[in-house]
This record gives C-alpha cells, sequence and structure tokens, in this order.
C-alpha cells in the first residue's frame, strides 16, 4: 500500500534477566554500566514494539521521489499539514525531472500553508536539480549521497533509508532528542551524537523502528512541557519519571 512502511521489532517479548537488573539499578540511582544501559535500551525497544507494534510512515506517497518531497516538507511542520499540500504538489509535478523545471514561485503557491514555505521551495527545486544532473532522477540509497541533496540532513536523509531503502537508521528530531534525554539512554544534545549513542545501545534492526516509535510516544504521551508519567509504559525504566 502506497506510503505506508511497517516495521516490527525483533526484539524479545519477555524481558531479560539483564534488562530487569538494569532496571533495579536505575531505581537505586546507582551508575548504569553500559551493559546495564544497553539492556534497558533494548527492554524499552520491547515495549514500545508491543504499544506501537506496526509503526507506518505518517507521510502519504507512492513512490521515493514523492516520500522524498514529503520529508523535506515536514521539517518543523505537521504531517497532517503535509499530507494535504501534496496531493496538488505531486499531480502538478509527479517527478524530479518537472520539478526541476518549476519556478519557486510556483512551487511556493502549492506549499503556501507550511511552515518555511519558501525556503522548502528553494530546496525543493535545487533538491529536484540535483537528482536529474547527479542521479539520473532517482533518489539515492546511501547516506553520503542522500545529504548531498538540498534540504537533506541526517534525520531526513535516515528516514528515506529507513522507509524506502530498508536500510537502519536513527531518526533524530525533536521528539527523539527529548525522550532519549529523559530516559537516560543519552546525554548529548547534538543529534549527531545522540544517533551514535543509540547506536550503541541497541541492535541494527531496531534503530529504524525504535526511533519511529520514540517519536510516536513523544507526541503522544511523553510531553515537552507536561509528560504524562502516571500514564507511560516505560516508567519503570525511566530515571526521569515523575516529572508531572
Amino acid at each position: 500500500m502506497p506510503g505506508k512502511t511497517p516495521f516490527s521489532s525483533g526484539a524479545k517479548v519477555e524481558l531479560s534477566r539483564s534488562a530487569a537488573a538494569s532496571r533495579r539499578g536505575i531505581r537505586r540511582g546507582k551508575r548504569e554500566t553500559l551493559g546495564e544501559k544497553s539492556a534497558r535500551a533494548n527492554a524499552i525497544a520491547t515495549r514500545l514494539a508491543l504499544t506501537y507494534p506496526d509503526v507506518e510512515c505518517p507521510l502519504t506517497h507512492r513512490n521515493h521521489f514523492e516520500l522524498l518531497v514529503a520529508v523535506i516538507l515536514s521539517a518543523q511542520c505537521t504531517d497532517a499539514a503535509v499530507n494535504k499540500v501534496t496531493p496538488e504538489l505531486f499531480r502538478r509535478y509527479p517527478d524530479a525531472a518537472s520539478l526541476s523545471g518549476a519556478s519557486t514561485r510556483d512551487i511556493e503557491a502549492l506549499i503556501r500553508t507550511l511552515g518555511l514555505f519558501r525556503a522548502k521551495a528553494k530546496s525543493l527545486q535545487r533538491c529536484a536539480q540535483q537528482l536529474v544532473e547527479e542521479f539520473e532522477g532517482q533518489v539515492p540509497a546511501t547516506m553520503t549521497e542522500l545529504t548531498k541533496l538540498a534540504g537533506v540532513g541526517r534525520k531526513t536523509a535516515n528516514v528515506i533509508l529507513g522507509h524506502a531503502f530498508a536500510t537502519p537508521g536513527i531518526a533524530v528530531d525533536t521528539h527523539c532528542k527529548r525522550l532519549s534525554n529523559r530516559l537516560g539512554l543519552t546525554g548529548e544534545q547534538d543529534p549527531t551524537k545522540i544517533e551514535r549513542d543509540l547506536g550503541c545501545l541497541l541492535p541494527p534492526q531496531e534503530w529504524t523502528g525504535f526511533s519511529h516509535r520514540l517519536i510516536i510516544h513523544g507526541r503522544r504521551v511523553c510531553h515537552a512541557r507536561k509528560p504524562n508519567c502516571g500514564g507511560c509504559m516505560l516508567r519503570q525504566w525511566c530515571p526521569s519519571r515523575d516529572l508531572a
């Protein structure tokens, strides 16, 4: 089904003994070893997978090009807002060749309701030109190539890699950053360093699904200003519980 790329966790349903030991360590407030933190991260991944079992891309798309455009548009914007403008955008410009020849003014008119629409219009036009000039109109499948494209950083590239090419990647947005710190899985603020820390704690097959589920959990439960700690199923593994 177009635009629906599910991710199911490979983590075991039952918590391992090491995960349980890590949880006890968190309760006592002792310093975790890397092994304990990894066990706790995997326990969190398991519980997230049980709560949000079939993670799908919320951005409506029919192919890799449309996914790339939608993800670029989603920066500092809701997925629902993006899904409202992309049908007409894709009708007018169904591929990189047609979008590369569009004027920024015409693109702006179609995405005007989105935040930063002028900057995004320029990025889309330039990105489409790069796809035509350097990649024969196709979306590349590596981090190095993707991050050369206008409007594409590591977060966007990881979303594309995970959803379009089934290549493991950790997409660190504001929700993933906030929850990773609250859960004590990293002390970093830089997204690249957070991506590195989480990658050290979880096996690659968990990366895409874990970061996506963490984003969903941040939107639904662990809110920025008033997290719902009482209703959080990750409470037992969270050193920041009872923030609310």
